[in-house]
């Protein structure tokens, strides 16, 4: 999402909201690994992800949690990378011819494209994009929340004392830990979603949330079912074969590895590496991690 700061430098704390939990990460001064991390259960019902609705259903109960993570890992540092629940923003991808050189200008045509594919009027949301050459045209990738949905979750660090100078949804964090040189797959599952991206050469070609009823106890035959409309999808689109497979969210990737692998014929990997993380991360486990961990590496 558009920063909200003024700060040029990139924050070193990064902080995400979901649906259970609270989840917070330091980077090492060499940006490319996170060094601390702490996490806060939160009750169910606490936080709600809907893309319209009020998310924060207990607002005092995530400002303390937030408070309580980073201020075990934060130090004296205020400026913290927020990340959002998936299913609270809107991620699209436009493709146009060219678009207006001037940002302004170019932002106007975004948000016009932008009507067609929203249940609300852009107008009242925050929109941040990226453009990126696909060699036919541009590509301009489109991240959407609404304003009284973003104001939640921004309220809730700056009342815990903290300015949220970015703003990401969490799969598009995370997408930050992941080597996309040759076509790869990311799979990030969580409590409520599976979120879905495909990369090649860097950029962002496919992007799908789905509804995840099972949890992060789902299978790696289920996994591999939900996941298989989009590689083929993929494939058919751009004539290109998985080679690369990432998971994140799932206590033992592993599980899900077999079935994955026979679904694409690629390699199948943890998204978070262990030589992202540092040793003093405490107990908060690596496979949560991804959202906080693209969004400080990346």
């Amino acid at each position: 999402m558009t920063s909200s700061s003024k700060h040029v430098r990139r924050p070193t704390l990064a902080c995400e909201i979901a649906a259970d939990r609270v989840l917070a990460g330091r980077a090492a001064d060499t940006g490319r690994m996170v060094e601390m991390a702490s996490a806060r259960e939160l009750a169910p019902g606490t936080v709600v992800p809907d893309l319209m609705e009020a998310n924060l259903r207990d607002g005092a109960a995530v400002r303390q949690a937030i408070e309580s993570a980073l201020g075990s890992i934060g130090g004296r540092s205020r400026d913290v990378i927020a990340i959002l629940p998936d299913t609270s923003v809107r991620v699209v991808l436009l493709d146009f011819e060219t678009l207006p050189s001037k940002r302004d200008e170019a932002e106007a045509v975004v948000r016009f494209r932008l009507k067609k594919s929203l249940p609300f009027d852009p107008a009242d949301a925050r929109i941040s994009y990226h453009a990126q050459s696909t060699g036919k045209g541009v590509r301009a990738v489109a991240a959407v929340v609404l304003n009284t949905v973003l104001e939640e979750y921004e309220s809730a660090f700056r009342d815990a004392g903290y300015n949220p100078g970015m703003v990401m949804p969490s799969m598009l964090a995370a997408l930050g830990a992941a080597d996309a040189e040759r076509p790869t797959l990311v799979v990030k599952v969580d409590a409520r979603t599976i979120s879905i991206a495909i990369l090649e050469q860097e950029q962002l070609l496919l992007f799908r949330t789905l509804e995840n009823v099972r949890g992060v106890t789902i299978t790696g035959d289920q996994l591999a079912e939900e996941v298989y409309p989009s590689v083929v999808f993929f494939q058919d689109t751009y004539k290109l074969n998985i080679e690369r497979v990432y998971v994140a969210g799932l206590p033992e990737a592993g599980v899900a590895a077999p079935a994955l692998k026979n679904q694409s014929g690629a390699h199948v990997e943890e998204l978070v590496a262990t030589s992202q993380i540092g040793s003093t991360t405490g107990t908060v486990p690596r496979w949560r991690m991804a959202g906080v961990v693209g969004a400080l590496i990346s």
